[in-house]
C-alpha cells in the first residue's frame, strides 16, 4: 500500500510536487489532477497549512495580476458582464430554491449550494453561512459538492471552449459566470489563453462584490446578524493594483514579473486545492446535494453560453 510509506517521504514527495508547480512545465489541470491523485492515493501531510495557504495565496495572486491589466478594458468587459451577472445569480438562487424543495433537501444546504454556485464558490458559501449560522456538517456537504465540480469545470470548460471554437473574450466572460471558485476560473482561464484569463478575473471578481448584498439578503431571510457579513477586501486591493498599471509609469518588474510570478503561484494554489478533495468528502456529500449542485452549474453554464454566444 502506498500508505505505508514512511511520512517523510510522503511529505517529500508532496512539497517536491508543489515545488514543480513554480516551473513551467505544469499546467492548472495538471496541477489540480497531481494534488488530488496525492492526497488520494497517499495523504495531505499538511491538510491545515495547505487549507490557510490556500486562502492567503489566492488573494495575493489575483492582486498581483491586477498589476498586468488595463483599467478601461476592464471597465468595458465588466459593463459587458454586468446584465448576465445579476440574471444567473437572482436564476440560481430560484432555481436553487425549488430544485431543493423538489428534492426534499434541506433549506439550509440547499441555500448555501445555490449561493456558492450563483457567485464564487466556496468563498460565497462561507460569508453566507456566518449569516445564518449555518451547522459544520451543511457547510462541509455545500463545500465538498462545489469544490468537486470545480475541479471538473477546469477540465471540461477549457474542452468545450475549443470544441466550440469560442474567442478569448467570450471564454473569460463563461468561465467567469459559470464557474463557481474564484481558483477554477482562474484555472480554466489560465489554461486557454492570456486574455481570457484577464477578462475572466475582472469579471469573476465584480461578480464577487456581490456576496455583500447576497449577505444582507440572507441576514433577512434567515434573521441573522449584521456584524456576521464579511467584505471582500482584497478585491479593492486588486482594484488599486489594475489602477496603478493603468496610470502609473510603473516598472517592467512590476507591471510584466509580478502578473507572471501570481500566475505560477495560481497554479501552485490549484495544486494546494486538488489536495484538498477527497473521495471520501464527494461520498459524503450525498446523491440529493450533488444533483441540486450538477442542475443549478449545467443551466447556468448553458443559458450564460447562450447568452454570450448570440447576444453578446
Amino acid at each position: 500500500m502506498l500508505t505505508k510509506l514512511k511520512p517523510i517521504y510522503i511529505k517529500a514527495v508532496f512539497i517536491i510536487a508543489a515545488i514543480l508547480c513554480l516551473t513551467s512545465f505544469i499546467s492548472s489541470p495538471i496541477a489540480l489532477l497531481m494534488g488530488f491523485l496525492l492526497t488520494n492515493l497517499l495523504y495531505n501531510p499538511f491538510p491545515n497549512l495547505s487549507r490557510q495557504i490556500v486562502k492567503w495565496l489566492l488573494k495575493l495572486s489575483v492582486i498581483g495580476l491586477g498589476f498586468g491589466m488595463d483599467l478601461n478594458k476592464s471597465l468595458e468587459v465588466g459593463k459587458e458582464g454586468l446584465l448576465l451577472t445579476i440574471i444567473t445569480i437572482s436564476s440560481t438562487l430560484i432555481l436553487g430554491y425549488f430544485i431543493g424543495k423538489a428534492l426534499k433537501l434541506d433549506r439550509v444546504i440547499s441555500y448555501l449550494i445555490a449561493s456558492g454556485t450563483a457567485i464564487c464558490g466556496g468563498s460565497a458559501i462561507a460569508a453566507v453561512s456566518a449569516v445564518i449560522k449555518a451547522k459544520e456538517k451543511e457547510i462541509s456537504i455545500a463545500l465538498g459538492v462545489v469544490f468537486f465540480l470545480n475541479a471538473l469545470a477546469i477540465f471540461i470548460f477549457p474542452f468545450l471552449g475549443h470544441q466550440l471554437d469560442l474567442s478569448q473574450k467570450d471564454f473569460g466572460l463563461w468561465s467567469a459566470i459559470a464557474i463557481h471558485d474564484t481558483s477554477s476560473v482562474v484555472g480554466a482561464a489560465l489554461a486557454y489563453g492570456e486574455e481570457a484569463l484577464d477578462i475572466a478575473v475582472t469579471v469573476k471578481l465584480s461578480r464577487a462584490l456581490w456576496i455583500i448584498p447576497l449577505s444582507i439578503f440572507s441576514m433577512f431571510l434567515f434573521k441573522g446578524k449584521a456584524n456576521s457579513i464579511k467584505i471582500p477586501w482584497f478585491i479593492l486591493l486588486f482594484v488599486i493594483a489594475v489602477i496603478a498599471n493603468s496610470y502609473l509609469n510603473l516598472p517592467d518588474w512590476m507591471s510584466f514579473s509580478i502578473p507572471q510570478i501570481s500566475k505560477q503561484l495560481l497554479i501552485l494554489t490549484l495544486f494546494l486545492v486538488g489536495a484538498g478533495l477527497t473521495f471520501t468528502s464527494i461520498k459524503e456529500s450525498g446523491a440529493k446535494p450533488i444533483i441540486l449542485g450538477v442542475s443549478l452549474w449545467v443551466i447556468i453554464s448553458i443559458v450564460s453560453l447562450v447568452y454570450i454566444m448570440y447576444f453578446i
